[in-house]
């Protein structure tokens, strides 16, 4: 079984790129609010290049960023010094936070899908271990889930995007494989990037976990939270099923 964490590292010179061609900044201010309605620390995992840490510490929020890749951080902290803002980056496993006692967060964010490339339970079941251990009491925990990942056609080799980056242009051909008995949802990437008559090819796989919010809220119970709210848009919608969003708020009991 592959590691949700392979392919993230070859994924970096790309992932902003690509984001701001389809999630864009459709959840930031989400973020953004659920940050700043909090008293103390906030920490998200996951934080990448820093698309939505260094926007919610520009609002305020006194943020951690954790993540496993190096050259994600490098451009996180690229970002950071160029905006000016106040955060700070770690590289470290979630499964394992790496805080001491003393160092407590009022928030933990895990966005889009973070979670689901734990492909395996006994990661989710540490990392959940994890985040109960650094929230304070009654801390909260947001987890943004990608819904329903089975549902998603296998195609291959799909051109899914294309564009101009600086003064060449990008192109993702993109395969989508289904291992239904795993519940993994695995997507092929290819990218090719060409300036001028030079031509460039990098190809990786990422790996995701299907998870249910019903699945999910039984683990968080197990792991000691109570769920606050199950949400279905980066409004505040009600969940649904068919929504493109699955949001839950947890507290630490």
């Amino acid at each position: 079984m592959a590691e949700g964490w392979q392919g993230w590292d070859d994924y970096a010179p790309f992932y902003d790129w690509e984001n701001a061609q389809t999630l864009a900044r459709r959840d930031l201010a989400f973020w953004q609010r659920l940050a700043a309605a909090q008293d103390g620390r906030v920490l998200e995992l996951g934080c990448g290049t820093g698309r939505l840490t260094i926007p919610v510490a520009r609002a305020g929020a006194e943020i951690v960023g954790i993540d496993r890749s190096e050259p994600m951080l490098t451009r996180a902290r690229q970002r950071l010094r160029r905006s000016r803002a106040s955060a700070l980056l770690v590289r470290g496993d979630i499964r394992h936070l790496p805080f001491r006692r003393r160092l407590r967060f009022s928030l933990v964010m895990a966005p889009y899908g973070m979670l689901q490339s734990l492909t395996r339970e006994r990661d989710l079941r540490a990392t959940l271990s994890a985040v109960h251990g650094v929230l304070r009491r009654g801390g909260l925990f947001a987890i943004d889930l990608v819904p329903d990942l089975p549902r998603w056609a296998e195609y291959d080799r799909r051109v899914s995007l294309t564009g101009r980056r600086g003064h060449g242009t990008i192109r993702l051909t993109e395969s989508v494989r289904q291992d239904r008995r795993r519940g993994l949802t695995v997507f092929d990437q290819e990218y090719e990037e060409r300036r001028g008559t030079r031509k460039a090819v990098k190809r990786f796989s990422l790996t995701f976990r299907t998870i249910s919010v019903a699945q999910m809220r039984r683990r968080l119970e197990h792991a000691g939270f109570r769920i606050d709210a199950v949400l279905g848009d980066y409004d505040g919608g009600p969940f649904d099923e068919r929504a493109d969003v699955w949001i839950i708020l947890a507290r630490k009991r």
